[in-house]
């Protein structure tokens, strides 16, 4: 049985945070929901994963290891990308307990079904659909409910699941064990509920503090001195936390990104900066975004209400009373930027000017409250290279036709004054 990892057709109401990844290239807590497939199956399950054909060659040439967009069996099974995989949901993975010609639903979420592999080719006879359309699947399908599976169904999921999916995700982690180069003034409190990785290094005066949560400095990592960690925080391999920073509280440091300022209960990639002060709070930073010096966020209404979320020209309530910037890739602020609670900024935009900027900010747009203008697409891909080849890291051709793919047709959907 071939087990298939999939997109379906919600997953373009997790835009902007989507458009150069698959779903399961997002992040909740410290590890990417494909990841968390491949930590919670513990190498019991080789998956096969489909993603929308525009992003499938820069996929392909990051994990050479992996089948994609590819059907090799009869037997299927599939497996909804939006699943954040835990123990449950690995065992019934691996234990392949499904039976043939049957969708198991949550609601109205197809997470597993096993189909022929008939089902799921286009006309063509030998192509998957960009996307999988769950519904006309499960009607052709005998249905079962399930319960009890954590799903990505909405774009404030990431933050709203991260401090739970931290704490788990940090199970995993050999804590008590402290490598790397540590300074002799470093204040160390609670160690067994800390991790200092080989090659890492925490210089003077900072403070990993695990008394309520651990701490988590990975491999080549750098802590600067007088940057405080405390509260659950994880930095990733190569990750810098920079002088006099203030990370507390569910904090999450993608590989080679820089942080520093106040952060709490927020996410960055990989390869993002947001290494200046300025509050950061309840937030989602996709790869390659920087953040000016001083921009800040806010989290909370004065009210204390629940905030709302304008994203994908919808209206939604959140439910939830703490939520701040969610920032697709390539997206940069100015110094001194300001972001309301619950603002959603797409793809390579570029914000500035003073006061708050809308609360839906589309995606390869320029300008901040006064207005935006279209950010023409040739100085977005020179911008874009510049900026990864600062991180050592140069734009293969399969990124800048995925680049340019969004690009253009992301940037088309407003018409700007």
């Amino acid at each position: 049985m071939q087990v298939v990892v999939f997109e379906d057709s919600r997953v373009l109401a997790l835009k902007p945070l989507v458009n150069l990844k698959p779903v399961y290239g997002l992040y909740t807590g410290f590890r990417s929901l494909q990841e968390k497939f491949e930590q919670s199956t513990k190498g019991c399950v080789k998956f096969t994963w489909h993603l929308r054909r525009y992003l499938a060659s820069f996929y392909a040439e990051q994990h050479p290891e992996c089948l994609v967009n590819q059907l090799e069996q009869r037997d299927v099974l599939l497996v909804n990308g939006r699943i954040v995989c835990d123990e449950a949901a690995a065992r019934v993975i691996i234990e392949g307990a499904f039976d043939a010609g049957k969708a198991y639903m949550q609601g109205d979420n197809l997470l597993f079904a096993r189909v022929d592999s008939s089902l799921l080719l286009m006309a063509e006879g030998s192509i998957m659909p960009d996307l999988i359309d769950t519904s006309r699947l499960a009607s052709e399908l005998v249905t079962e409910s399930v319960t009890g599976f954590r799903v990505i169904d909405n774009l404030w999921d990431v933050s709203a699941f991260h401090a739970d999916e931290l704490v788990r995700d940090a199970e995993t982690l050999e804590l008590g064990r402290i490598e790397g180069d540590i300074h002799p003034s470093v204040a160390i409190v609670n160690r067994s509920n800390i991790y200092v990785g080989v090659g890492a290094v925490v210089r003077a005066g900072a403070v990993l503090d695990a008394d309520d949560g651990f701490v988590a400095v990975g491999s080549g990592a750098i802590v600067e001195p007088q940057a405080v960690l405390m509260q659950n925080v994880f930095l990733a391999p190569w990750s810098v936390a920079k002088i006099g920073a203030k990370l507390y509280s569910n904090v999450a440091v993608g590989m080679a990104s820089k942080v520093g300022g106040e952060v709490e209960d927020s996410l960055l990639e990989p390869f993002a900066n947001k290494q200046h002060d300025g509050f950061l709070g309840h937030s989602y930073i996709s790869s390659w975004c920087n953040l000016g010096a001083g921009t800040n966020t806010s989290d909370l209404k004065n009210n204390y209400g629940h905030i709302t979320l304008q994203s994908n020209g919808h209206l939604y309530k959140t439910g939830l009373q703490f939520l701040g910037l969610l920032m697709g890739d390539h997206s940069k602020s100015s110094i001194n930027s300001m972001f309301n609670t619950g603002t959603v900024v797409g793809t390579g935009a570029n914000i500035f000017g003073d006061g708050f900027p809308p609360k839906a900010v589309p995606s390869f747009s320029w300008g901040g409250s006064s207005g935006f203008e279209h950010y023409d697409v040739e100085k977005a891909v020179e911008t874009a290279k510049k900026v990864m080849e600062r991180r050592k890291v140069m734009m293969s051709s399969a990124y800048e036709s995925m680049f340019r793919f969004i690009a253009e047709t992301e940037g088309l959907k407003r018409s700007f004054e």
